[in-house]
């Protein structure tokens, strides 16, 4: 008996640390992907567009947001490649009404939702406030979790919200204080953040419904799969067709491909795919919570990096926030290991079901 306590014990402690070693790998990519980011939108063609009209803002952000989802879903596809599971992924894509279909519905909130407001915010405020804002995520994730599987939220990690949700208080009130003298249009930006924050949050409380029974290379390929789908094969079309934008929707995708902008994206897709991966591969170990709370510290990273490559700092406020929130996230994970069980007061929708 001893011995097979002790030997749960080890089971245990190793996969907390492996669930703690890829949310860091998420937080450090995740960082990294805001510099390439940013600077694509300070190439041709966007460097040389009249951004001023919101609608053709937009535009744009939907186009590199559509080109950046099929970067991530290629680079994916290779990673699956590399390790023998492309045959597993065409399989856990055939469970659709168990297992896969909670990916595209991830793909919505995460793809539609929470990268556009990303690049939104990106390419109206900055890298800075683009990463800070969307520092709230975990709020949301763990929030959700325990309203619909019962995820567990201890007395630890309730500090940990509430210190975050205060850091999200000191980035935010200043900021939108500012703006409402200024009467300009970084209100989108600021809405951008705020997509970000919640879409983010929604996504690792979906795919949570399906991470128990599924491969996480798999799944997160499913995910990147379904945003890039609903991108190139549906809202960019309906855009062109329909939508009355200053610029054509083919004449921004022509002009990406034929400028350094591409370059940038190609770098983001290979940082936020390994990103993506680690952040799902954390989940099943220690959380959707948990997870997410560590990889807040993308943050951190994101303004180290762009500090390094920009040589300019944020301002003071933003590194309030950011403190607030990093340190609310280590509250969040800093519980003592016996504490640390992913419990859950159902069983999952697709618990019925295979490891695809």
């Amino acid at each position: 008996m001893a011995s097979s306590s002790a030997a749960r014990a080890a089971h245990h402690q190793r996969t907390l640390q492996w669930g703690y070693r890829w949310a860091l790998w998420a937080a450090i990519l995740w960082g990294a992907w805001y510099v390439p980011g940013t600077a694509v939108w300070h190439e041709s063609p966007f460097a040389t567009m009249d951004l001023s009209d919101p609608r053709a803002f937009l535009v744009c952000a939907a186009v590199i947001t559509a080109f950046h989802s099929v970067m991530v879903t290629v680079f994916q596809w290779v990673w699956l490649g590399s390790l023998g599971k492309l045959g597993d992924y065409f399989r856990t894509i055939g469970q659709f009404r168990k297992i896969s279909r909670w990916y595209f519905i991830a793909a919505v909130v995460g793809g539609l939702m929470a990268n556009f407001g990303s690049y939104l915010a990106m390419g109206y405020v900055g890298a800075v406030f683009a990463a800070v804002a969307g520092l709230l995520y975990p709020v949301v994730g763990a929030t959700v979790a325990k309203l619909w599987y019962n995820e567990r939220i201890s007395a630890r990690a309730a500090v940990g919200i509430a210190i975050i949700i205060l850091g999200g208080v000191a980035i935010y009130a200043p900021a939108l204080m500012a703006e409402s003298h200024s009467g300009g249009n970084q209100w989108i930006g600021y809405l951008g953040g705020a997509m970000a924050a919640i879409g983010w949050g929604l996504e690792g409380a979906i795919v949570g419904r399906a991470m128990d029974v599924t491969d996480p290379d798999c799944g997160v390929s499913i995910r990147y799969t379904a945003e890039a789908i609903y991108w190139v094969v549906l809202i960019l079309p309906a855009i062109a067709l329909f939508a009355h934008v200053p610029v054509p929707v083919t004449e921004i995708a022509s002009g990406i491909v034929h400028s350094k902008a591409l370059l940038w994206l190609v770098v983001g897709g290979v940082t936020f795919s390994f990103c993506a991966v680690a952040w799902y591969k954390s989940f099943p170990l220690i959380g959707v919570g948990r997870g997410q709370a560590l990889g807040a510290f993308y943050a951190m990273f994101a303004t180290l990096f762009t500090a390094i490559f920009t040589l300019q700092f944020p301002e003071w406020y933003f590194l309030i926030g950011l403190a607030l929130v990093i340190f609310g996230g280590f509250v969040m994970v800093s519980e003592r290991s016996e504490n640390l069980e992913v419990i859950r007061g159902g069983a999952t929708p697709a618990s019925t079901e295979t490891h695809a």
